[in-house]
Order: structure tokens, then C-alpha cells, then sequence
């Protein structure tokens, strides 16, 4: 019984109060503004403990019949919704004060123009002396700075702090842009300070140089420890934002290049090659035999991948598989075989059979990926002959027959583009 008699006190006090809220509104709207003049003036005496009675009685009958409830709520939304424009009487004390405001301020800005004006005087008559005290002190201190050795490390320490706070970016193309800027600056600079030279183009030659070097250390120290610096960062990325999947084909390469660039694979380079180079033919370039060995050992690393069975594993077997389709394309060149083509014969198949065995594991695994690149792969590989069947009996650039030539890979390209699909609507039966 109490609960229902306290449940209609609320609903009649809850009423009241709308029905006062809805009067106030409505008187308020009714209102001109001489009378929000005077509820306001009234809001003013009461909020400073004057009594109002005398000044109400005085302006009453201004209004219409108001309750004193009402009254006292329109005269506090008054006050509390109201803007005062103050004009202050002719020369009055507080209208003197607002005129010299405003002329200091005017003051103020005269004095900033006029120092402006002297200090680009001071500069132009002390110019010279202030270079000169520059040179003099503070040049040691910018050639310390900017030094090609210190600024080899600040870069490096640059690169490092993008890579450690990169991977933090929620945007991927930003975070991608400042992590690979960071990825460079720490290859480009560790190879700068395990090589001792501080410009690109020298540190390139010396890393070509090196790695053909009978010294072990020089290659370990030039090539494999800022690829293994490298590697780090990447397992580190790969670790943070493991989402960003085509650092899994990055890490591949610069683990290819920490390991084959170990000096002892010099010394087995040829047990290795001759897999892919049985013939033996001594006017190939040093290159192309390094590139055969590592893709040997490539091959193998991938054997080796593919019986573990671990799903952890694929994307790294996808970017094997995308490194040896690119290394056999180059193998497999006709420019690389001058006098004998015996090795280049041999070759055309050892890709077609890769190409072919990448795309049956593709497909029977279901990874994607693996299936494209052997896609492309393959049509890359079939343009590529296309243009070397005819350098075998003439220079297709300079014969006649250029633009016949130029439309048969027109033709070659649609009917490429044409197996593509159909070999897409078979595997995923669309």
C-alpha cells in the first residue's frame, strides 16, 4: 500500500513540475522586451539579497496575472539566458579606461613593427660579424654532427626507431612506407659501418668485390652480418604485425642472403651448379653459376619445407617458390648461353618441369598464391621464348617484319589472358 501511495505522489509531482516547465515556456514567448528588462532587473536584486517586493509592486501592473512561482521562474531564465550590451555614458571613467586600452594596444603593435624594422637592421650591419662567430664556433660543432661517420649512426638509430615504432601505425600504407624506410636505412647503414665506406656507390662496388674475396671475413663482415641485421628487424615486424604477409617473402630473401653469403658455399658452388649446368662450358658469367648453386640450395630448402607438413610453413613456401620462378626465368635466358646451347636446352625443361610441379602443388594444396605465380610464371616464361625463337635467325628489332612480329604477341598475350580464365573457372569451378 505504500509503494502504490508513493508512486502517485511521484506521478502528481512529476506533473506539476511539467505543468510549471510548459507555463514558464509559454509566458516567456508571450514576453516583449521591456519586460525582460524588468524580470531581469528583478533576477539582479534578488541574486544580491535586496528585497524585490517594492520594484514588482512598481511594475505589476506592466504584466499580466502571474503567480509569484512563475514570476521568479521567467525572471531566473531571463538572467540566465541573457547578453548585456553595455554602452558607457560620454565621458565617463570606464569609457576613458576603453579608449587607453585601445591606444596601448595600437602602441603595442607600433613598437613590435619598429623592433622588426631594427632587428633586420642590426642583421644587415652585423651580418657578417655574426657569420664570421658561426664559423668560428659552432662550424666544428656541425662538421661533428654531420660527420659522414656520426651521421651513418644517427641514420641507423633513425632506422631502427621506424622499424620499433612503425609497426604501432594503424594505417597500413603509412605504417607500411615509414617500416620499409626503416628496413633500408638499417641495411644501407650497417653495411656502411661493416664496410667503413659512407657512400652508396662505393659500399655497392665493395659488396660485389667481397663476395667473390678469398678472405672469409670480408664477406661475412660486408654481406651476411647487415642481411642478418636485416633478418632480425623482419622477425621482429613479421612477430609485432603478422597480418602484413608479404613480409614473409622479404625475410626469404634476406635469409637467402645471410646464409649464401657465408664464404664456405664458395667452395661448394661447384659440386652445386652442375645440377643445373651439366655441360661444361667455361664462358658463362661467375654470376650465373653463383645464381645456379643458390637456386639449388633454394630447391632443397623447399623439398625439405614441403614433407614437414606444417601449416606454418606456407607462406614462407610461397615466397621460395616465387624466388626460384624468377631465378629459373633468368637461368633460362638465351643471352646467358653465347657458344653452346646445350645448357640452355637443358634448362628450357628444368623450368617447364618447375613451373609445372608448382602449379600441381598449388592447386592440390589449395594455396593460392603458389597456383598464380606459376600462372605468371609461366606466361613471362612463354613470352620470353617467344621473342628468343626469332633472335636465333635474325634481330627482330631491326628486320622488316618488326610489326608482324610485334602482332603475333598481341596474339600471344590474348590467348595467354584466354587460358588464364578458363584455367581459373576449372580450378575454382566458378
Amino acid at each position: 500500500m505504500k509503494k502504490i501511495i508513493v508512486l502517485i505522489l511521484l506521478c502528481c509531482f512529476s506533473t506539476y513540475a511539467k505543468t510549471v516547465s510548459d507555463s514558464v515556456s509559454s509566458h516567456l514567448s508571450s514576453l516583449n522586451e521591456e519586460q525582460k528588462r524588468i524580470l531581469y532587473e528583478l533576477a539582479v536584486l534578488e541574486k544580491n539579497g535586496f528585497s524585490a517586493d517594492e520594484f514588482w509592486m512598481k511594475h505589476k501592473n506592466e504584466f499580466p496575472k502571474l503567480d509569484d512561482q512563475v514570476r521568479d521562474q521567467l525572471a531566473l531564465e531571463i538572467f540566465a539566458n541573457s547578453q548585456i550590451l553595455y554602452t558607457p555614458p560620454k565621458d565617463s571613467a570606464i569609457q576613458f579606461w576603453i579608449q587607453a586600452q585601445s591606444l596601448a594596444n595600437w602602441m603595442f603593435y607600433l613598437s613590435a613593427f619598429i623592433a622588426i624594422c631594427a632587428v633586420v637592421a642590426l642583421f644587415k650591419r652585423y651580418w657578417n660579424l655574426l657569420v664570421d662567430f658561426v664559423i668560428k664556433n659552432l662550424a666544428p660543432l656541425f662538421r661533428f654532427l654531420f660527420s659522414p661517420i656520426l651521421l651513418t649512426y644517427e641514420l641507423l638509430i633513425a632506422g631502427i626507431l621506424c622499424v620499433y615504432f612503425g609497426v604501432c601505425i594503424e594505417e597500413f600504407v603509412l605504417r607500411t612506407v615509414v617500416v620499409h624506410v626503416g628496413l633500408c636505412l638499417l641495411w644501407s647503414q650497417s653495411t656502411a659501418i661493416f664496410t667503413k665506406e659512407y657512400l652508396i656507390k662505393r659500399y655497392i662496388v665493395r659488396i660485389e668485390d667481397d663476395f667473390w674475396s678469398k678472405s672469409s671475413w670480408e664477406a661475412v663482415k660486408t654481406i651476411s652480418l647487415p642481411a642478418l641485421c636485416l633478418t632480425l628487424a623482419l622477425v621482429y615486424v613479421l612477430y609485432t604485425i603478422p597480418q602484413d604477409v608479404f613480409y614473409n617473402y622479404e625475410i626469404v630473401l634476406s635469409g637467402i642472403a645471410t646464409i649464401y653469403a657465408l664464404p664456405f658455399w664458395r667452395n661448394l658452388e661447384k659440386y652445386l651448379y652442375p645440377v643445373l649446368f651439366p655441360f661444361k662450358n667455361d664462358t658463362r658469367a661467375r654470376g650465373i653459376n653463383s645464381l645456379g648453386g643458390c637456386t639449388v640450395i633454394a630447391i632443397g630448402a623447399i623439398v625439405v619445407l614441403i614433407f614437414q607438413e606444417n601449416f606454418l610453413f606456407c607462406n614462407v613456401i610461397s615466397a621460395l617458390m616465387s624466388l626460384l620462378a624468377i631465378s629459373f626465368l633468368i637461368l633460362s635466358l638465351k643471352m646467358n648461353y653465347r657458344y653452346d646451347f646445350r645448357n640452355y636446352y637443358y634448362l628450357q625443361l628444368i623450368t617447364a618441369l618447375f613451373l609445372g610441379l608448382a602449379f600441381w602443388y598449388g592447386f592440390n594444396n589449395r594455396l593460392n598464391e603458389i597456383v598464380w605465380f606459376s600462372l605468371i610464371g609461366t606466361s613471362i616464361y612463354i613470352i620470353i621464348k617467344y621473342f628468343e625463337i626469332f633472335s636465333f635467325f635474325s634481330d627482330w628489332k631491326r628486320s622488316k617484319a618488326w610489326a608482324w612480329k610485334l602482332l603475333g604477341t598481341a596474339v600471344l598475350l590474348w590467348l595467354l589472358a584466354k587460358g588464364i580464365l578458363n584455367v581459373s573457372k576449372i580450378i575454382y569451378q566458378v
